[in-house]
């Protein structure tokens, strides 16, 4: 199930339901960039780490790259 972001109107106000799922779209959209970024750098193409150190540094890029956007 896809969520996408809802829109209030003047007579019609977003429910707490539709907000949640405006957040959960946001920040999803913003770790879909960071791995495309990713992906573009050919970062990940070299890696040969440990699962848990890859994560490490995939959640840093990540933030790396969050910053820069939002710039």
């Amino acid at each position: 199930m896809v969520i996408t972001g809802r829109k209030a109107s003047r007579n019609k106000p977003l429910t707490a339901a539709e907000k949640q799922a405006n957040r959960l779209s946001r920040e999803r959209a913003a770790n879909e960039y960071g791995f495309a970024d990713l992906k573009n750098w050919r970062v990940l193409t070299k890696l040969r780490l440990n699962a848990k150190h890859a994560t490490i540094l995939m959640r840093a890029l990540l933030v790396l790259t969050n910053a820069e956007t939002s710039r």
